[in-house]
């Protein structure tokens, strides 16, 4: 299937690694020119090393800040002449319960999930309505549709959704496409399953074996290929939606 997406400007927001690295990746492949914004210098390049075709370009910037999300729209018009498509894939969890959950925790939950998806999104529109339209896709769980997960990181993420949402809502008439992904427990080298499994390696095999019906972790990849879909003309009548990829793990209906 062609995915139409060969020349569209993408802008994915933590791209250096995980999730964002493999839909950086995955947009690449379809043709799509790639502005890969993330806060580290040395995993940006080495990605970009790695971006199949030609046209791509990088950014240095930490999109929890509003300068830093200006400075990761602005580069990335300045760097592809516009954009088509942007990805907003930022996220971490702090305090893993409510009892260790200060105003400071709950800040940092909230910048870092949802208000680094708030400032992208919101600065992209200009650029997107100028092309006559396009597509944003927000990353953000399945503990943003029901209980689990650190409370801050739960909070935030359910956010996500609702702002997702929202922007479908306003931005229709723009002809602009807003999704949400929810992914379930996603193992890659350095993040913080992989963490997890290194420090307690049974207690993370009885994890899987009690909570994913396969029997395993997803993978970045598995994630990237629905975000590079809902980011493509294929997905042209889908709208507001929040997809889970999760391999049975959630609960919600």
């Amino acid at each position: 299937m062609d995915l139409e997406l060969s020349g569209k400007r993408t802008l994915v927001a933590g791209a250096s690694r995980g999730i964002g690295r493999a839909i950086a990746l995955g947009l690449a492949r379809e043709g799509a020119r790639v502005c890969a914004v993330a806060r580290g210098a040395e995993g940006l390049a080495a990605l970009a090393a790695e971006l199949p075709g030609a046209g791509h370009a990088t950014v240095v910037a930490d999109v929890i800040s509003a300068a830093g999300a200006s400075a990761a729209v602005d580069g990335a018009v300045a760097a592809l002449g516009g954009l088509d498509v942007v990805v907003c894939n930022v996220g971490k969890s702090f305090a893993r319960t409510v009892a260790d959950m200060d105003d400071d925790d709950l800040a940092r939950s909230l910048d870092m999930n949802l208000w680094s998806s708030a400032r992208v999104a919101r600065r992209a529109i200009a650029p997107l309505t100028a092309a006559g339209g396009g597509a944003i896709v927000l990353v953000s769980s399945i503990w943003g549709r029901e209980g689990g997960g650190s409370p801050g990181y739960n909070v935030a993420k359910a956010g996500v959704v609702a702002l997702g949402k929202a922007l479908a809502h306003d931005l229709a008439a723009s002809n602009i496409r807003v999704n949400t992904i929810a992914p379930g427990s996603i193992l890659f080298p350095g993040g913080g399953w992989d963490r997890r499994q290194q420090a307690d390696p049974a207690g993370i095999a009885a994890f899987v074996a009690r909570e994913l019906p396969f029997g395993r972790f997803g993978t970045p990849d598995e994630v990237a290929d629905v975000a590079v879909f809902l980011a493509s003309a294929r997905a042209r009548w889908i709208t507001g939606a929040c997809v889970v990829v999760d391999g049975g793990q959630s609960r919600a209906f």
